[in-house]
């Protein structure tokens, strides 16, 4: 009896030797809520073919806590098996030799066919896939209380600048804040995304933001820009200051303001709220960017790793891309796949509009890297558009100032 006992233990750890022969470690920062639960289902995915998942979470965001704890494992020759990571952080990485090449997978798979081309400038480097994007976030969202707006007299969604002003001033004569938004660096920045494409459309952000060209800089056109921007200003409440993202949200879930610009990872709060699509709040592109999106997208980054990690590695790529986990991660996340052959069905309205304006501004070569979130230019350039962008949001540059130290940051 003992030996059948102890043959049947061996028998079981053997086989559970032979499941978790393969693993996967992964650096993230989806920590917790539906983020972590969508994670989940990926998990399950690669348990089931045998690969065990060793989480890596970093707390804070995909800030530099993440890429702090990254260069550590790196330097010590002992990187992870992925990282989720954004823009121009992938890029930095490739330029050091560091990561791997997905170029058989993504052949087999026909990748090249599927991903947006715009997202491929990040997803490859000098012509070889090395990262597995997972989603596809806009930055030039309007969220909208549907109730306040009616309690406003704005029975349509604005199309224009002209029409967006007007309505901001017939919510404002309502009572209610204008514009929710929380004062730092990164969400003024975000409305100057939107604010940009509709003043002066793809070409001329792409030859600001992309080619940082010169003259585009410093053009009536930046300066028109700004003066926007000035007029958003005056539709903030006085207490904006160091707001966060999620507060502003709520301030338009709870009826207290008519709109907010944010990125689309702002449904997540509304839906949070048991708020439901184009019945208790509306979702539009900013207006005068119909038909053009500035996107950031998630990525996991795939590094070297030993011959015998690479099986597991490459299964964690294939699952990444599977249509299935796709649709599922991005109903939770508020974002659209980042492949633009996965179907809608189990997205709301919000997510259906947001799937074809992603195809249609793929189609037409109006998809933008985010200015704001890293997709554009290289953090050094970033951070001093931030500092112009927000010192003349708070009032101490004018649009004219404004729009001379925006070129002089890039030098």
């Amino acid at each position: 009896m003992k030996r059948t006992l102890i043959a049947g233990l061996i028998s079981a750890s053997m086989a559970t030797g032979a499941m978790a022969a393969e693993s996967v470690e992964v650096l993230h920062w989806w920590t917790a809520g539906g983020e972590a639960a969508a994670l989940g289902v990926l998990k399950k995915d690669l348990e089931s073919q045998g690969v065990s998942w060793n989480d890596m979470p970093v707390a804070g965001g995909g800030g530099e806590a993440a890429m702090t704890a990254l260069r550590a494992r790196v330097t010590s020759s002992n990187p992870p098996s992925a990282v989720q990571a954004l823009g121009f952080d992938i890029t930095d990485w490739a330029k050091q030799g560091v990561v791997a090449d997905l170029n058989t997978l993504a052949s087999k798979e026909g990748w090249d066919k599927v991903v947006p081309k715009a997202l491929q400038n990040f997803s490859k480097f000098e012509g070889k896939w090395i990262a597995a994007p997972v989603n596809v976030h806009s930055t030039n969202w309007v969220w909208a209380n549907k109730a306040v707006l009616e309690k406003a007299g704005v029975t349509t969604m604005p199309t224009s600048w002209d029409g967006f002003i007007a309505a901001l001033d017939k919510v404002q004569k309502a009572g209610f804040i204008g514009l929710a938004h929380g004062g730092q660096a990164w969400q003024d920045a975000t409305l100057f995304d939107g604010v940009v494409l509709a003043t002066g459309g793809v070409d001329f952000y792409n030859k600001a933001f992309v080619q940082k060209d010169e003259a585009a800089l410093k053009s009536p056109t930046m300066k028109k820009s700004f003066d926007r921007m000035a007029q958003l200003r005056s539709y903030v409440d006085k207490d904006f200051s160091n707001r966060d993202w999620n507060l502003a949200s709520a301030m338009v879930i709870e009826g207290k303001a008519g709109f907010q610009i944010m990125g689309d990872w702002a449904k997540g709060e509304f839906l949070n709220a048991k708020k439901v699509p184009g019945k208790d709040f509306m979702c539009f592109r900013v207006p005068g960017t119909q038909g053009m999106v500035s996107f950031n997208s998630d990525q996991f980054l795939m590094f070297k790793v030993g011959a015998a990690s690479q099986g597991a590695q490459m299964k964690l790529a294939k699952a990444i891309m599977n249509p299935n986990f796709q649709s599922a991660f991005n109903v939770v996340k508020g974002s659209v796949p980042a492949r633009t052959d996965v179907s809608n069905a189990a997205f709301d309205d919000c997510g259906k509009k947001g799937m074809a304006d992603l195809a249609e501004a793929n189609a037409k070569g109006t998809l933008v890297g985010s200015m704001a979130h890293g997709h554009a230019v290289p953090a050094s350039i970033k951070n001093g558009f931030y500092d112009v962008i927000t010192q003349h949001f708070n009032g101490t540059m004018t649009s004219a100032g404004a729009t001379m130290a925006m070129a002089e940051a890039v030098q």
